[in-house]
């Protein structure tokens, strides 16, 4: 218990994590393949290697370098006007003109029961409360793709005249087929508002450039030279629009407090750790994805991904449909007397994905906002907002369920048919279907 309180004591005092995310938000925009992506990486790894992780390496991969020009919404009826907009990393550049309908949440009965064809679409980033299931940015832009539209309007549902981003594509395919743009709540409001009294029309104009670039994985290890290995992860790129100190400069910062914690005592670890920082995970997973691809994880005993922890301090985990993990969870978090919330459920959308889709027990330690996806993804994602004790407390908590996923017994992993089940069980086969996701 004596180690236990000292270990703790010196995490609780580290500034190694809140000095990571102060450089992180200061380099800024860190989308994939940008200057400050790799900048972002070059911080990372010096982190790494300051707090004792060994063989620190890149592991570049080559991606679309997509960059933002100028985007426009303008109407023409029932009244002029324009509204601040942005593009979606993917989309392309071009233009589009006609009936703007507005769907709402943009549910399926939503786009099964509209006309859609050669009008621009505009739906909400957010479900009502009573809906059955979350329903991501890219199934709604695919649905509006199918449908026959000329361009898709993703409208925030968080107040503050902030303009969302998100990415179109996947790991496969940085771009998506159809003109995209984000506007803000008010923004979208204004146009229900209109189209309740009438039709609208308009203009969607957006001016993209994409060329060769280059992203990458930073990548270390701590812990006995085993076969068998741990994997610990969060994604070091952000969007580009702001500081991507929330999403995800903090749960960076948590892997590096974990880093520092683990290297103190690595000689009480009875398999490998190793430390990823992934790239462009906010163009569609691809660093994760191609990490997964290109190694073999017959040994990878099991992926705990801190994309979303530090933001706040109540802790969630979402445990990918393995029971094990989620006794880990409970039993490790637990004991520390620390409010968590366990989801049993997949999230396909973060850097475990690639992983938890070959097999490999994952689980996603978010922090707890109460509101969702918050200030991520727009211009208003910045230093300001973070917490320190946040990430030294999620510190802890990581470090603890790493250790004791590295020591105990392994947790079983599942074959493609249990994992297609887990997807099937929460309804999310036809929404992947749609966005061009179903791996199996």
């Amino acid at each position: 218990m004596s180690e236990d309180v000292e270990w703790i004591g010196r995490t609780f005092t580290s500034d190694v994590g809140w000095e990571l995310l102060y450089d992180l938000a200061e380099i800024g925009n860190r989308l994939g393949a940008s200057d400050g992506e790799r900048r972002g990486h070059e911080r990372v790894a010096e982190t790494f290697e300051s707090v004792g992780v060994r063989d620190v390496h890149e592991e570049p991969f080559d991606i679309p370098k997509w960059e933002r020009g100028d985007a426009g919404l303008s109407l023409s009826a029932p009244t002029d006007r324009s509204f601040d907009a942005i593009a979606l990393p993917g989309s392309p550049a071009g233009e589009a003109s006609g009936e703007i309908v507005h769907l709402g949440y943009g549910l399926v009965d939503d786009f099964e029961g509209a006309d859609l064809e050669g009008k621009i679409v505009v739906a909400r980033s957010d479900v009502p409360k009573h809906h059955d299931r979350w329903m991501h940015r890219r199934e709604k832009y695919y649905r509006a793709y199918e449908g026959g539209a000329e361009a898709f309007v993703f409208q925030n549902h968080v107040p503050g005249c902030l303009p969302p981003t998100g990415s179109l594509g996947g790991s496969d395919e940085v771009m998506g087929p159809l003109p995209a743009i984000g506007v803000s709540k008010e923004a979208g409001e204004r146009i229900a508002m209109y189209a309740g009294e009438g039709t609208v029309t308009g203009d969607v104009s957006i001016d993209v450039t994409v060329s060769d670039g280059e992203s990458r994985n930073t990548v270390g290890t701590l812990g006995p030279d085993t076969d068998e290995e741990v994997i610990v992860c969060a994604h070091v790129d952000g969007h580009d629009i702001s500081e991507g100190a929330l999403d995800n400069a903090s749960g960076t910062a948590v892997l590096s407090e974990v880093a520092r914690a683990l290297a103190e005592r690595e000689d009480e670890l009875d398999r490998r750790v190793t430390l990823i920082g992934f790239g462009s995970e906010e163009l569609g997973l691809i660093g994760s994805e191609r990490y997964a691809a290109a190694h073999d994880l017959d040994d990878v005993v099991a992926v705990v991904n801190c994309d979303g922890a530090g933001r706040a301090r109540d802790l969630i985990a979402k445990t990918c449909g393995f029971p094990g993990m989620r006794d880990a969870a409970e039993s490790v978090v637990g004991s520390l007397r620390h409010p968590v919330q366990i989801v049993p459920g997949v999230n396909t959308h973060s850097d475990h994905w690639p992983f938890v889709q070959r097999g490999v027990p994952g689980v996603q330690i978010q922090s707890d906002t109460g509101d969702g996806r918050g200030f991520g993804h727009t211009f208003a994602d910045t230093l300001d907002k973070t917490d320190p004790r946040a990430i030294r407390e999620h510190g802890i908590h990581v470090t603890r369920l790493v250790e004791h996923l590295a020591n105990g017994d392994r947790i079983a992993s599942r074959d493609p048919d249990g994992i297609a089940e887990e997807l099937r069980a929460n309804d999310l086969e036809t929404p992947m279907r749609v966005a061009g996701d179903w791996p199996f």
